[in-house]
């Protein structure tokens, strides 16, 4: 069962966010998006309470770094994905197709000849600077290797459509740990109560006209409408952008974890978060524990509420409690809270 749910208030959002397991369970964020077959995953943590249908929803998987707790996931998803025509885009810090490979690798992949079906992985590993490495794997070949050309993550940037862009940042754990936000290019709000009195009926071509205006067609642009006697029409982009449409600043969700309180990473941090709806912030140990937290790379409490103040956030959802807080979590949330508000 997922938890804690978010529902911005002013609109209805597009995203819809939820920790896969509680505060302090594995890392995991699923985010589902709002009338398409689609979601998104923040960190590939244990995901067995993800029904097959939500793992089957999946277009893309952003992996902070693979400690196990981060990482363990990889194999749920692999075996629901099996057997199953699909792409999936995998995305983490250098050194990450190696992992993908090892963890595919480990399996014998025989029986391959007696399935139509393909399933590819395309992975992308982020290097220092920004820099990026490219490789795919498909089922059809065993999972063998095969390098693509590589890039760069301009201004962090790994993922970008019209609608939205998933931007990252190198953080300082142990090792290199990547923060990602999701943003929403523009929100699109449709009103019934418009629709309704342009004689029209909502279905599939709203998809269509919210897609229009995320790619700035023209004006002129004609739209197939659907009419409350059934019949088909066209309507221009531009009349309807004026009659039943409101268009606000697009959702964002911020998500960090297992970064470790340094001025580096909180420049970073404090930058990809700036103005989210809600920041998913790791806040691993208690205010009082700060030595601990340092030592072990993560964030306390009051760090975690700090930042998402700093940052302009709307909401902080803290997770990655450690164990030793487990009779605690209300004065750890406490804590978060009273950082994040302080004036």
């Amino acid at each position: 069962m997922l938890l804690f749910p978010v529902y911005a208030p002013a609109m209805r959002p597009k995203f819809y966010p939820s920790l896969v397991n509680d505060r302090f369970g594995d890392p995991a964020l699923y985010i589902d998006f709002l009338q398409e077959r689609r979601a998104i995953l923040f960190d590939l943590g244990d995901i067995h309470t993800l029904s097959p249908r939500q793992i089957l929803r999946l277009s893309d998987v952003f992996v902070s770094h693979t400690h196990i707790d981060h990482f363990i996931g990889f194999d749920r998803l692999l075996r629901v994905l099996v057997g199953r025509d699909k792409d999936v885009r995998l995305y983490g810090p250098a050194g990450f197709i190696d992992r993908v490979e090892a963890k595919l690798a480990a399996y014998t992949w025989d029986l391959v000849e007696r399935f139509q079906t393909e399933l590819v992985f395309t992975v992308t590993e982020v290097c220092t600077g920004l820099d990026t490495h490219k490789a795919r794997f498909r089922f059809s070949r065993r999972f063998a290797r095969e390098d693509q050309t590589g890039g760069r993550a301009e201004n962090g940037v790994l993922l970008t459509e019209p609608a939205l862009a998933v931007t990252c940042a190198e953080l300082e754990h142990h090792s290199t740990c990547l923060g990602f936000a999701l943003q929403e290019s523009t929100h699109v709000n449709v009103w019934k109560n418009r629709i309704q009195e342009q004689g029209l009926t909502t279905g599939p071509w709203l998809a269509t006209l919210k897609a229009a205006i995320h790619q700035g067609r023209p004006d002129d642009t004609p739209i197939a409408v659907e009419r409350a006697d059934g019949t088909l029409d066209e309507l221009s982009l531009g009349f309807l952008r004026e009659e039943i449409v409101s268009i606000e600043p697009g959702q964002k969700v911020a998500y960090v974890t297992d970064a470790v309180f340094t001025p580096a990473n909180e420049t970073a941090i404090v930058a990809l978060a700036r103005d989210a709806d809600i920041l998913f912030i790791d806040a691993a140990f208690a205010k009082a524990d700060a030595d601990l937290a340092a030592h072990h790379g993560h964030l306390t409490t009051a760090q975690a509420g700090s930042l998402a103040r700093r940052a302009g956030a709307a909401r902080v959802e803290p997770f990655h409690f450690s164990p030793r807080y487990e009779d605690c979590e209300a004065r750890m949330i406490a804590e978060v809270d009273e950082a994040f508000s302080f004036d």
